[in-house]
C-alpha cells in the first residue's frame, strides 16, 4: 500500500503524508476508510512508531483523517474538497512559474498542450 524511498530526501513522515494524499485523490482511500494502525504500519514498513506517529498527527491536523479513540483513524468526509482547497492556494506559484516560462520562450501553446495531456 505504502512505498517508502528512504534514499529520498524528503522526510519518511511527508512521504507518508503525500501518498495518503494521492490515495485519496486517486480514490484508493475513500471517506471514512479506516487506516491502518500506527503499529501494524510501522511493522509492514520497518519505520519508528514515532515517525509513522507524526506522519498521522500532520495528517489529522490537515484535517485528512480523524482519531476515534479506541477505534482507530479514519479518512475525514470532506478530505479530497480539503485537498482541492490546498492545491488552489498553489495558484500564485503557478501563475509566476508561466510568467517565467513566457519569459523563457515556452509558447502558450506547447503549454497548453501540456494542460491538455494531464486533463
Amino acid at each position: 500500500m505504502f512505498n517508502i524511498d528512504v534514499m529520498s530526501r524528503t522526510p519518511v513522515y511527508e512521504q507518508l503524508v503525500e501518498q495518503v494524499e494521492m490515495m485519496i485523490l486517486t480514490g484508493v482511500m475513500k471517506s471514512n476508510d479506516k487506516m491502518p494502525s500506527v503499529r501494524n504500519l510501522s511493522g509492514s514498513l520497518s519505520i519508528n512508531p514515532n515517525t509513522i506517529q507524526k506522519a498521522y498527527t500532520e495528517l489529522d491536523r490537515k484535517g485528512l483523517i480523524t482519531s476515534v479513540p479506541g477505534k482507530g483513524s479514519f479518512i475525514s468526509v470532506n478530505a479530497k474538497e480539503i485537498i482541492g482547497n490546498d492545491k488552489r492556494e498553489k495558484f500564485d506559484d503557478l501563475r509566476s512559474l508561466l510568467v517565467e516560462m513566457k519569459m523563457a520562450g515556452i509558447g502558450k501553446d506547447e503549454i497548453l498542450d501540456l494542460i491538455r495531456e494531464v486533463y
